[in-house]
């Protein structure tokens, strides 16, 4: 695959350099190895809040597996998911957590998290449903545990799992995390992690930034319907109070993911544009300023997803993946 990336950016040097210099894009970056998953869920009624999985050889042009039909099919809790984030464990597992919870039953139905494991990417096992009211006390009254997210902490030797959160007593939700070896089970009480008085804070994204040494976390402003970040030097915090906000498209987004171009300096951040139903991007190599992303560069709309993430894989896992599934061609010029 790497010659064919190399072609290919060959080729759209005039265009991309074109963009770059006159209309204000980013230049995109060339993947030098591996490829990408992207998980995600694409509606709102029970049939669409299932696992979908979508596969790249770029990072930019990602392919639907088994005919954009759902991967997963949820058994426990309640039968369906959202907010997917997958990710690569420190034992070579993959692991998904997404948020248990059915569109239908209204917005402050969901007090659950829902989580699975794969050693190689097509036999999902370990479906677990996390639930957070049984951690009891002022947990007892949760009625969100919003898009769950999970990021490995050297220092402490655990996942730090974290998500937005909110009860009956405060419906304003703010972020909470706690730490877990096994996605089954959580090892500590969650704490309060970032949150502002009297705004919904949701959706958080966390990425280390090796150049600076800062964490930043990324999440919905809900004033503008955009993405904005605060940054700290540790993990838990604090972060600080005053977001930044660094999304570049003109309407609402929400799901932000970042995820890096292997072998680049470069970030890919892409979100749900939830009122259009496309999915917008941007890119970023200090983790502070972005450029747009051609739409003609990147092909995502055609899944219909919705909140999702992105995970660098092996190609060798990418070519067992489409024997496994196939892979649904990308519909160009629509």
């Amino acid at each position: 695959m790497s010659i064919i990336r190399y072609i290919t950016a060959i080729v759209m040097i005039g265009f991309n350099l074109f963009n770059y210099l006159f209309s204000g894009y980013a230049y995109p970056a060339v993947s030098t190895k591996g490829a990408y998953l992207f998980c995600y869920f694409v509606g709102n009624s029970p049939e669409e809040q299932r696992i979908h999985l979508a596969v790249s050889s770029d990072g930019y042009n990602f392919k639907a597996l088994n005919n954009n039909e759902p991967i997963i099919i949820q058994t426990k809790g309640k039968k369906c998911c959202r907010d997917p984030y997958i990710l690569k464990g420190q034992d070579g597992c993959y692991y998904i957590i997404a948020t248990d919870m059915n569109a239908e039953e209204g917005w402050t139905s969901n007090h659950a998290l829902v989580t699975w494991k794969s050693e190689d990417l097509i036999n999902w096992t370990d479906e677990t449903i996390i639930d957070i009211r049984d951690l009891g006390g002022e947990f007892t009254n949760t009625t969100r545990a919003w898009a769950p997210q999970a990021i490995w902490d050297e220092s402490v030797g655990m996942y730090m799992v974290y998500w937005a959160h909110s009860t009956v007593e405060n419906d304003i939700a703010g972020h909470y995390y706690a730490y877990t070896k096994d996605f089954k089970t959580f090892e500590t009480t969650p704490k309060p992690l970032y949150g502002r008085e009297g705004i919904q804070c949701i959706d958080g994204d966390i990425v280390y930034n090796k150049k600076d040494s800062y964490y930043y976390l990324y999440f919905k402003y809900d004033e503008t319907q955009k993405i904005a970040y605060v940054k700290s030097k540790n993990l838990t915090g604090p972060y600080d109070t005053e977001p930044v906000v660094c999304s570049l498209g003109y309407w609402g987004v929400e799901g932000s993911s970042m995820y890096n171009i292997t072998g680049t300096d470069a970030w890919m951040m892409v979100m749900d544009e939830y009122g259009t139903g496309h999915f917008f991007a941007q890119m970023t190599r200090d983790f502070k300023t972005f450029r747009k992303v051609n739409r003609q560069v990147y092909a995502m709309d055609h899944l219909k997803p919705r909140h999702g993430s992105v995970v660098a894989i092996s190609e060798k896992e990418y070519r067992t993946l489409v024997k496994a599934y196939g892979v649904q061609p990308i519909p160009r010029g629509e």
